[in-house]
């Protein structure tokens, strides 16, 4: 059973998604193997043609706090089993994670030293390369410290090195090959369990019913009853807040953010007439580069090499109040910034004159942590300032809230006494308050980037 228009509208269901990329699809997926009837509602015309789509889909684990490695680590062994993770078999039509391991530059403010710490509590394998060896590791690879990243049209953007660089290397990281066909899968196991979709559909209201949710209104008037509501909405997650009435009480906001991916091919090795990776490999078998120094991400992509940021400090930020009036074409400006940067860290990258690559919002949360909780209206339930750093934490966010749901609606407490998940596969302990809507935020918190 595949994730399609049900014949007739539901008139009621045990709980509503709103939001079908892939973590709202996740969820779906979580509250339906709990014997739950879901619907989950999205303004689109499928699963994960929103940020989904336009997400690098990167598999890593270095995040400065330890419940975000240990969410990190604990998704990467539902991704390497994802057949077993949807409850299907093995064989086409399945997304697929790709292991190439994931190099993070030693840059200031890469946080090296305590994601080490945290690596080494969680039991995730890493190696330490001092700059000999990552230029025998990565051939091709610049490793001159050129830090911090500057504007293209600084007088200081082509400096030369200060010193070198080392890099903490994860062999188990990587990607995974195509983020839209994975919402997809966890969709289509949710159909698979009961749940119904229904897309090109727009949430216009909450009704309640006293203190608590009763269901969402769409435009067309319909109203689905449910006692139960995940905001799972994305760039419009914040908005939809505003449409439930909800958010009075949350220490940590969000805004949609305009991001950019861009696409350039694979530099050739000196002497070599086949294009390779930046790993100086064969075409999209390299490892992914961490380059916070020059603040870019570079990941394997066939024959080509796509390119993000790390959102550095001196680069504007593109913050949207409607995300739909977002433009989903690289820009000039930014295709420029880019590719340059990653062809200084790799020389034989070529940057085309014309720009290549896609745009997408973010739901970016103040800390760049998401909000996994319950609110202050009884039933409703966020799964929001997830963009741009947790489509690997997809299999767990799902299972998080469908531990929330299951709790909270039997009477826990989460506020005064926050959730435990244990992981299955690395038997991790992650407390769900990290993700809580009323935590405080911490000294600097708010200066944390994309890599969490």
């Amino acid at each position: 059973m595949t994730a399609t228009e049900p014949d007739t509208l539901p008139s009621g269901a045990d709980a509503v998604v709103v939001g079908a990329g892939v973590i709202g699809a996740a969820v779906a997926l979580e509250l339906a193997r709990t014997g739950r009837h879901v619907v989950v509602v999205d303004k689109a015309g499928g699963v994960g043609h929103g940020s989904t789509s336009a997400s690098s889909a990167i598999i890593r684990f270095n995040y400065s706090t330890w419940d975000g490695v240990a969410t990190a680590w604990e998704s990467r062994h539902c991704w390497a089993r994802w057949a077993e993770h949807l409850g299907t078999g093995c064989g086409p039509g399945l997304a697929a994670f790709r292991r190439t391991g994931a190099v993070l530059l030693d840059a200031p403010g890469s946080g090296t030293p305590e994601v080490v710490a945290l690596f080494e509590r969680a039991g995730v394998p890493y190696e330490r390369w001092d700059a000999a060896t990552l230029r025998s590791r990565v051939p091709g690879i610049d490793t001159g410290r050129y830090g911090p990243p500057r504007p293209l049209l600084d007088e200081e953007f082509f400096a030369g090195p200060e010193g070198e660089l080392g890099a903490l290397f994860t062999p188990d990281a990587g990607f995974v090959d195509d983020p839209r066909l994975a919402a997809q899968n966890l969709a289509d196991a949710a159909a698979r369990g009961g749940a119904r979709f229904l897309f090109r559909r727009t949430v216009v209201g909450v009704p309640r019913r006293g203190d608590r949710v009763a269901g969402v209104r769409l435009a067309d008037g319909a109203v689905i009853t449910a006692p139960v509501v995940i905001n799972a909405a994305g760039p419009w997650s914040g908005a939809f807040n505003r449409t439930a009435g909800v958010g009075a009480e949350f220490t940590v906001g969000v805004r949609p953010l305009r991001e950019e991916v861009h696409q350039v091919a694979a530099p050739a090795r000196r002497g070599d007439t086949t294009s390779s990776s930046p790993a100086g490999a064969r075409a999209g078998s390299g490892p992914i580069v961490a380059d916070a120094d020059l603040g870019t991400y570079l990941r394997p992509h066939g024959g080509h090499v796509l390119i993000g940021s790390t959102l550095p400090a001196c680069d504007p930020r593109e913050w949207l109040d409607d995300p739909d009036a977002c433009n989903p074409h690289p820009t000039p400006a930014r295709f420029d910034t880019q590719a340059t940067r990653a062809a200084r860290r790799f020389p034989l990258l070529r940057v085309p004159n014309r720009p290549t690559g896609i745009a997408g919002v973010y739901d970016v949360a103040d800390d760049w942590t998401p909000l996994y909780d319950r609110t202050d209206l009884a039933g409703f339930y966020v799964a929001m300032g997830t963009s741009g750093n947790q489509f690997k934490n997809a299999p767990l966010a799902g299972r998080f809230l469908a531990a929330l749901v299951d709790r909270v609606e039997a009477g826990h407490d989460h506020d005064g006494d926050p959730l435990r998940y244990t992981g299955e596969h690395t038997g991790v302990v992650i407390n769900l308050g990290a993700f809580s809507r009323k935590r405080p935020m911490a000294e600097g918190a708010a200066s944390r980037t994309v890599m969490g």
